[in-house]
């Protein structure tokens, strides 16, 4: 084969691969236009009520929300430090967990505190019937231990569709994200300054705090929350449960409606 045609070839080959090249990259963008412009935002699901991320108050309180535990150690000492600093938390408790150490979640229950469903086995899964079943089976757990069930929801790792939405809300539930300027990251132990900078510097009234109780090493969470609530609580804030804030919420509304 001459040398020029090798050439062809070559050149030919390489028009054909920047041709694929730039249909992929323009059918991936329109895909992504089209789902984007389908995908409800955070002002539609906060006026239908099925999502929280926070509320707008004027009064001086916020919520400490708990991932990924309960945990026999670091769930034990944020509930001792919560007690101490008279405050309520929310706990996204993982059913798998609540089973290992259910006299964690008892305590919790007495003591006050809000239990809210994580899923079971906190799963990377984006099968709505996979996690409604996972719900539900953190639903049982919680109820054999509390008597009670859960009515909140926080997906894992903030992940939701409309289909899981709906799905979620059908069966129940309310789904509750979290302020994001709050989001202090302790499972990554970023440092206890940096977890109690991410919260004292942005922090606004109404906010619902992202910490995790379980899941991994929690030192530092609890170490940052030794700092951030007698720090709070000197500032005149109430810690009160993701419910509360939602009443607190639609006393609110009736208020304005009344007006």
């Amino acid at each position: 084969m001459s040398r020029k045609r090798i050439k062809r070839i070559v050149f030919i080959t390489f028009l054909v691969l920047l041709f694929l090249f730039a249909a992929f990259y323009v059918f991936h963008s329109l895909g992504a236009t089209n789902a984007k412009s389908l995908e409800k935002g955070r002002q539609y699901y906060e006026e239908t009520g099925h999502i929280i991320w926070d509320i707008k108050t004027d009064e001086k309180v916020v919520a400490l929300t708990f991932d990924d535990g309960p945990h026999p150690k670091y769930t034990e000492q944020i509930l001792d430090l919560l007690e101490q600093y008279e405050a309520k938390g929310t706990f996204f408790i993982v059913g798998q967990h609540a089973e290992k150490t259910p006299e964690v979640v008892l305590r919790m229950s007495e003591e006050g505190h809000e239990i809210a469903n994580h899923t079971y086995t906190h799963p990377n899964s984006k099968s709505v019937s996979r996690i409604v079943e996972e719900i539900n089976q953190t639903s049982d757990v919680i109820f054999s231990i509390t008597g009670e069930k859960p009515y909140l929801f926080r997906p894992v790792e903030g992940y939701y569709t409309e289909d899981i939405v709906n799905e979620v809300v059908k069966n129940g539930y309310k789904i509750v994200m979290w302020s994001w300027h709050q989001d202090t990251e302790d499972w990554k132990e970023p440092g206890v300054n940096k977890i109690v900078n991410t919260v004292l510097k942005g922090l606004k009234n109404g906010d619902v705090i992202l910490f995790h109780d379980g899941g991994g090493n929690r030192e530092q969470t609890v170490k940052s929350l030794e700092k951030i609530l007698p720090e709070l609580k000197k500032n005149g804030y109430k810690f009160i449960t993701i419910s509360q804030m939602l009443h607190l919420q639609n006393e609110a509304k009736h208020h304005i409606v009344e007006e």
